[in-house]
């Protein structure tokens, strides 16, 4: 049906309104826009954003260290080790109490996630920052350029809902001066309704 419609407001016939023409006009503009303009702010996007990405990985990966840690204990609830390490508590994670050798050579202790359950002594890979404190994975190229895509995907997207909303903006303002030439057209209809010399 909207096909049909659209390809009425092309053809010419005596029905057919000036605010039909450009209506379909704005159809066809929004989709020449719309191909046009999304993909290039997608992929404007999505290259700015894998750029700043992969210097992240860069940065994280200069000034995070990958260190063995030792299971001291289970940590049992209480604000022991609070703030040591943002990660603990996420499913499948154990808080444990675990010592790991700093930067300086000095051990560290503190409350830290660890994938497996608190065994004193079991051994396990832990990020750490350049002063030895507990840091969160660094991010990998792989996760950086799937970030890139969705940011790319997600800005085309907007591009493209931007675009159909200010098509939809145009044919609202035509719909509304349609309807009030109708209310004008009907409003002179009434003043010559059933005189027998106005023809109506």
């Amino acid at each position: 049906m909207r096909a049909m419609a659209f390809v009425w407001r092309w053809r010419r016939n005596p029905l057919r309104r000036r605010s039909d023409v450009l209506e379909a006009w704005a159809g066809v503009a929004a989709v020449v826009l719309v191909l046009m303009t999304a993909p290039v702010v997608g992929w404007v996007t999505g290259t700015a954003a894998h750029q700043a990405l992969r210097e992240t990985v860069r940065e994280q990966h200069l000034h995070r260290h990958l260190v063995t840690a030792t299971t001291v204990r289970a940590v049992h609830g209480g604000a022991e080790g609070a703030g040591l390490d943002t990660g603990a508590g996420r499913e499948g994670y154990h808080r444990v109490v675990a010592r790991w050798p700093g930067p300086d050579g000095r051990e560290r202790t503190g409350a830290v996630a660890a994938r497996q359950p608190a065994v004193p002594g079991r051994r396990f890979p832990l990020w750490t920052d350049d002063l030895g404190r507990v840091a969160p994975r660094p991010l990998d190229d792989a996760t950086a350029t799937v970030h890139a895509v969705l940011a790319g995907a997600g800005a085309a997207a907007a591009t493209a809902a931007l675009v159909e909303g200010a098509r939809r903006l145009v044919v609202w303002r035509l719909a509304r001066r349609r309807f009030a030439q109708w209310d004008r057209a009907w409003e002179r209809a009434g003043h010559t309704w059933g005189r027998a010399d106005a023809g109506s």
